[in-house]
């Protein structure tokens, strides 16, 4: 019975870095999107 607890505690474990690797890859691209649009206000202002 524990060792049903465990692989199934593993898969979680694993699904759970799954998700927070995505997450940190959507924070990435939001972040370049955020960059770029700064950079464009940039030229913009001081054009």
């Amino acid at each position: 019975m524990s060792g049903d607890m465990n692989s199934n505690n593993i898969e979680k474990d694993d699904f759970n870095v799954k998700t927070e690797h995505g997450h940190y890859k959507d924070l990435i691209v939001k972040l370049k999107e955020i960059k770029s649009t700064i950079a464009l206000l940039e030229k913009t202002i001081f054009k």
